[in-house]
């Protein structure tokens, strides 16, 4: 028993050893660290060759696909040799200089005028009556003239009677003669349908013989100047109203109620000093 305790000392003395020089290590690794700081492990490189491809590899594919997606004639251009693009070919072109502008446009092409449907035709129609309505309005009724043109007797004219009158509308001066006829009318030696293209003036300048029911029983001649057409229409009228008076008195109360024997003193008021018309002035300027 004596023996077998004195032998545990022994065996455990190595572990007590072992142990020392564990500590005195640690110790001078202690001492070391503070000297020189550990170094980093570097991170191994494996998981990026298993996780797939590098993070630069997505930026190659969309190369590659728009390689593919290019035309042909980028691709049939020869290596090495950059392809031209289309604006850069657009910028080589010389224009020439005589050419006028517009010369390379295409030109329009002219339809032929297709035929009117029926609404169409029915809305020109419409217009046209229309216009024809505010014609009549503005020169009187003639429909009435005519009915009250054939109650009325008419005076027969002499043959050598040569009665004169002056008629007046703005600036425009008409002096008629008046002679027993067929119901031609000539203005400055001319027919009425050629003087007054347009069939108002040539209603409003008969519009007395229609009235008075002398259309077809006398002829007129008529000498006017100044004024415009519808001016000279105007006193064309007035005149060959005053002449008719001159034969029937009696027609007097009825011309004079449709306005045919007043004359119209509506003139084009005159420019002002200092005004560009009438009265019309001059853009104003503050300062």
């Amino acid at each position: 028993m004596s023996i077998a305790e004195d032998e545990r000392p022994d065996e455990g003395a190595p572990e007590q050893a072992g142990s020392d020089e564990v500590s005195s290590s640690a110790d001078q690794s202690d001492v070391g660290g503070a000297a020189t700081p550990p170094t980093a492990t570097p991170e191994p490189a494996t998981e990026a060759s298993e996780g797939g491809t590098a993070p630069d590899a997505p930026s190659e594919e969309p190369a590659t696909s728009a390689d593919a997606d290019a035309p042909a004639d980028s691709s049939s251009a020869p290596i090495g040799e950059p392809a031209e693009s289309p604006k850069d070919s657009d910028k080589k072109a010389p224009k020439p200089k005589d050419v006028a502008p517009g010369a390379d446009l295409d030109p329009i092409a002219i339809t032929t005028e297709r035929e009117l449907t029926a609404e169409e035709r029915a809305r020109v129609e419409a217009e046209a009556e229309e216009k024809k309505a505010r014609e009549a309005e503005a020169v009187g009724d003639l429909g009435e003239d005519e009915l009250a043109a054939q109650e009325r007797k008419t005076v027969s004219v002499p043959a050598d009677a040569r009665i004169q009158a002056t008629g007046k509308r703005k600036r425009a001066v008409a002096r008629v003669i008046l002679r027993s006829g067929d119901g031609k009318v000539k203005i400055n030696d001319r027919a009425l349908e050629e003087y007054f293209p347009r069939d108002y003036h040539r209603t409003l300048a008969r519009q007395p013989l229609v009235a008075a029911g002398y259309d077809g029983s006398v002829d007129i001649s008529v000498r006017v100047h100044g004024g415009g057409v519808g001016g000279q229409a105007g006193a064309v009228r007035h005149g060959i109203a005053r002449a008719l008076c001159e034969v029937d008195p009696e027609l007097r109360g009825e011309l004079k109620r449709r306005g045919m024997l007043t004359r119209d003193a509506r003139m084009k008021e005159r420019r002002k000093a200092g005004l560009k018309k009438a009265r019309k002035r001059p853009q104003f300027s503050k300062r």
